[in-house]
């Protein structure tokens, strides 16, 4: 072998080498990295100790959510995959499912629609049986929220309707107002990861498409029954969700006003001891939406929603058209900028002796938690807050109270800007400091960044677990 074949043969073993010796040095980088983080926010969620059981009432809406892969579903059930992406109020056929999935999947936006055809719904809901990993669990938002609140050391009252069965599901320390029913609304949760494939459709990231054919959450069946027993519970805050059900809902002339009245004079029932938290979601019908804002979101301090919801609530603050979709990996100065706005134009419009401000806003993304608490408001611990959130989202998507970093990565940048304006401050990510917070005007802002999970095990209920969990630190 000659000389210089001997030299090709060596430089080509050692670059080999050199490039799996790098890609090892990195990796264990990254993995001593994602351990610091990781300490460093178990660590600031410790910091606070719960040493009382707060007293939390949570409505409404309660379920049976069926999970399933979503793409099997679809492929058992005949639906093909649609050239026509197009982003329907409410579900009438089969071709409008197919539509509506091929709008929010690419994307991986997660999305709730009703479907107003019963036998399309049972079709989807038979198509079910004997897909593999289909699991059956407790659905709605305030079942879900009750629960997680629950399990960190909360009293809960619940107004929700349920059957014994998912009475049973629910958390000691739990208590429903309405007596048990017979039946139960059943919502589909179609499920999918990253890379899912449905024709030649690719996922951007994991998430959901719920549909339903829920005819007694819309209304609010339990918000009496909450109403009753709410006083005399006296819980420190009030949370409100599972109202966009409402959304697109078939009701009858003058139904949903007189559905929204009674919730009103129910939030103007409560003392101002109490906060009042809103967990948002996604809404398409712009006048449900409106409605929403005078009889709801005018009389809270807290609101809670994702990266999908937070350009929805303001496109329709600015007198815009709803935002349907929007970016599913925004930026943090971006979604900063939006929540200012929000927070702006809430705490400007004219405040009645009837109305709350806003002085709570917690807007979570599959990257990062970031929380807005007023100065001088009665929230507190907002550091520990946003890393218990961001440890929740982890947990959660991944099915486990434990977290191993083997199945985590982070997305969010290493550093990142807190506005979009020129020359705005640049905040690095610290390791062993994760969670930056800092004032501007009359609030705070914190910023957490979030474990992603990289074996999911479910994405639904995610925005409620992890809501939920950041509330209990702050009352």
């Amino acid at each position: 072998m000659g000389h210089g074949l001997k030299c090709g043969v060596a430089f080509s073993f050692f670059a080999v080498f050199a490039a799996f010796w790098y890609r090892q040095q990195v990796g264990n980088e990254l993995d001593s990295r994602l351990e610091t983080v990781l300490t460093s926010l178990l660590k600031a969620e410790r910091k606070v100790d719960l040493n009382r059981r707060p007293r939390v009432a949570v409505g409404f809406g309660g379920c049976l959510d069926i999970v399933a892969d979503g793409i099997a579903l679809l492929k058992k059930a005949g639906i093909k995959p649609s050239k026509n992406p197009v982003h329907h109020n409410f579900i009438t056929s089969e071709e409008q499912l197919a539509e509506s999935f091929a709008y929010f999947f690419p994307p991986g936006a997660a999305s709730e629609r009703f479907i107003s055809n019963d036998t399309l719904f049972r079709k989807l809901v038979k198509a079910t049986q004997g897909l593999p990993r289909v699991r059956w669990s407790l659905g709605g938002n305030a079942p879900v929220m009750a629960n997680r609140l629950a399990k960190e050391g909360c009293e809960v009252l619940i107004g929700s309707r349920l059957t014994p069965d998912l009475i049973e599901v629910l958390q000691e320390h739990v208590t429903v107002t309405s007596k048990p029913v017979d039946e139960t609304d059943i919502h589909l949760i179609l499920e999918y990861s990253t890379g899912a494939k449905w024709g030649k459709l690719v996922s951007r990231r994991a998430n959901r498409f719920i549909v339903h054919h829920d005819t007694s959450n819309p209304i609010l069946e339990s918000l009496e029954d909450f109403q009753a027993q709410l006083q005399q519970f006296k819980p420190s805050l009030l949370i409100i969700s599972g109202l966009q059900m409402m959304d697109n809902f078939p009701f009858t002339p003058g139904q949903l006003d007189t559905r929204l009245r009674l919730l009103q004079d129910l939030l103007l029932s409560i003392d101002r001891t109490t906060g009042i938290h809103f967990e948002m979601a996604s809404f398409v019908d712009r006048s449900v939406l409106s409605k929403l804002l005078s009889y709801v979101i005018t009389h809270v301090d807290s609101l809670g929603m994702n990266e999908q919801e937070l350009p929805n609530l303001l496109s329709m603050l600015k007198g815009s058209n709803i935002t349907v979709l929007s970016d599913p990996y925004p930026r943090v100065a971006n979604v900063l900028d939006q929540m200012r706005d929000v927070y702006r134009i809430l705490n400007s419009q004219e405040v009645t002796s009837a109305n709350r401000r806003l002085t709570r806003l917690h807007v979570h993304t599959l990257a990062f938690q970031a929380i807005i608490i007023a100065k001088g408001s009665s929230w507190r611990n907002t550091m520990s807050a946003a890393a218990k959130a961001s440890l929740t989202a982890h947990r959660h998507v991944c099915g486990s109270p434990n977290i191993d970093t083997s199945k985590a990565k982070l997305i969010m940048d290493d550093s990142f800007s807190i506005s979009r304006e020129q020359g705005s401050k640049k905040i690095p990510l610290e390791e062993n400091r994760p969670v930056s917070c800092w004032e501007e005007d009359n609030y705070e802002i914190c910023v957490a960044p979030v474990l992603v999970c990289t074996e999911v095990y479910q994405t639904v209920g995610g925005g409620d677990n992890v809501s939920a969990a950041s509330l209990v630190l702050q009352i």
